[in-house]
């Protein structure tokens, strides 16, 4: 019998599976694609060309310092050169990663005073102080929403808590600042992978995940690709003493809350704990259970190109694409595309955001592409819903529609810059929802593998708790969908570990 088998070789699987195994425990992962890794893969998706690209997730806010000091991580990650550029019309809102004078210039210009920027800093102020309290507690037992509001109101300023955790960011982003523009290009944070209005607290978890990362709320560039992190945490893992099997369909869970069994093809295992590392609702199937799906609501497009495209606002391009390039993200623009798509109609005006990752990491391209780069476009307010049926059809679709969008702001066609592949077909590639389910497992494509949580104990019952617990004693989540799970961050897996190590 094993201490502990975990079901899916996720990055928080892996993370779970190194602590455990460091810990003496014996540890089986059990993985149903042939590699470990989920959506933190990297992957070379064009025949005949040597490009790396972290096809699926592929930056990194949320991994804590303290993971990666504790597993002994050998991990790069590389700040970007500037945080955010916005076009608008001929000129358009550049965000330096160190904001400073071009930055206050690009205020002025778009939005004809200082005003926004002078709040801009000010309420980024009170975020890195709120993540600095947060980030954390995020490794620790649960507290209740009492205590984490004190401790947090004991080092940030003003009204970040209401602004943050109890008032729709909306209506915080409208009393904020004045300029739409400025109000969408903080909004965005609030939905990346969550299909919500502004004026939801849905969007407040979301923003909240997005700005606290390792206490920064940076999103920095992982060296090497996704792939290179899944592959230290394997490493570590298996050095440990963590065995990992791929190509290990799970089948079924079960469990009287002392021991579990898990089946996988004609093996069955017994183990002291389970930790699922797949979607609650996955794993809820496993059990036997009926559950719901929360499907997901996102299109990624990846791209190689041969060069950069030059910019109408004269921007140098290198500088506009190596942060977050935001396309058509203005406030209104956000909400209207949100309430299209909740109708059921794929958006009339298509919000999205690129960035380049070989501008930061060249090291993701083969030497026979010197002077190519990537570039990688993440759309929103896509449900899975709007693909049913039409999974091909719209995909190409929505391709074409969102070249077709960023041409407007560029002196020369994106297409004409795509690079070829062996067969001289353009080097794009797009995965919807859709496509996330099947290739992934994921339920309706959910990168989240579910509704994101507050941080802090929802009941009584919770605090002291890891937020990983299910209704089954020895039965934990591990993964994204655990409390405070969410993104590329290890904290599920981390978690989980505590709590079996608690208990054995």
């Amino acid at each position: 019998m094993d201490d502990v088998v975990i079901v899916g070789g996720g990055h928080n699987g892996l993370v779970a599976a190194a602590y455990l195994a460091r810990a003496g425990k014996s540890v089986r992962v059990l993985e149903k694609l042939p590699h470990v890794g989920g959506a933190a893969v990297s992957a070379s998706p064009w025949q005949g060309v040597d490009a790396r690209l972290s096809r699926f997730s592929y930056l990194v806010s949320l991994l804590p310092d303290r993971i990666v000091s504790d597993l002994g991580l050998h991990l790069a990650l590389r700040s970007r050169a500037a945080s955010s550029y916005t076009p608008n019309g001929r000129s358009g809102l550049l965000v330096e990663r160190t904001p400073g004078e071009a930055t206050a210039k690009s205020f002025q210009d778009v939005c004809g005073s200082l005003d926004d920027w002078d709040r801009w800093q000010r309420w980024y102020a009170d975020l890195e102080l709120m993540a600095a309290a947060l980030a954390p507690t995020l490794l620790e037992p649960l507290v209740s929403r009492d205590h984490l509001r004190v401790h947090v109101d004991a080092v940030a300023r003003g009204r970040v808590w209401e602004q943050v955790f109890e008032r729709p960011i909306g209506a915080t982003l409208q009393e904020l600042f004045d300029n739409n523009l400025v109000r969408g290009v903080v909004a965005t944070d609030a939905l990346i992978g969550t299909h919500a209005s502004l004026h939801s607290l849905a969007a407040n978890k979301c923003f909240l995940y997005h700005v606290i990362g390792n206490g920064t709320g940076e999103w920095k560039v992982p060296v090497g690709g996704m792939g290179a992190v899944t592959a230290e945490l394997e490493r570590v893992a298996r050095e440990a003493g963590a065995r990992i099997v791929c190509d290990a369909e799970v089948t079924s869970i079960s469990s009287d809350g002392e021991t579990a069994s898990v089946t996988c093809g004609p093996e069955t295992f017994d183990a002291r704990f389970v930790l699922s590392n797949v979607a609650p609702s996955v794993l809820g199937r496993l059990q036997g259970k009926e559950v719901r799906d929360a499907p997901g609501c996102q299109l990624k497009i990846n791209m190689l190109l041969r060069r950069l495209p030059a910019l109408k606002s004269g921007v140098d391009p290198r500088v506009a694409f190596a942060g977050t390039f935001h396309l058509d993200e203005s406030y209104d623009q956000l909400e209207t595309a949100y309430l299209e798509s909740a109708a059921g109609h794929v958006p009339s005006v298509l919000p999205g955001e690129m960035y380049c990752h070989s501008l930061t990491d060249p090291s993701i391209l083969g030497p026979d592409l010197a002077g190519h780069e990537t570039l990688t476009l993440f759309g929103l307010h896509l449900p899975a819903s709007l693909f049913a049926g039409r999974n091909a059809e719209l995909r190409d679709e929505l391709v074409r529609r969102y070249l077709d969008q960023l041409d407007a702001h560029l002196v020369e066609p994106i297409r004409d810059c795509l690079a070829v592949d062996a067969h001289g077909e353009p080097c794009v590639e797009a995965r919807t929802p859709l496509d996330l389910e099947e290739e992934l497992g994921l339920p309706g494509g959910n990168i989240f593998h579910g509704e994101l949580d507050w941080p802090f104990a929802e009941s009584e019952a919770e605090v002291g708790r890891w937020g990983v617990e299910t209704e089954v004693g020895n039965v934990f989540v591990c993964g994204a969908g655990s409390r405070r799970g969410g993104g590329v961050s290890g904290i599920g897996g981390h978690n989980a570990a505590h709590a079996v190590l608690e208990r054995l």
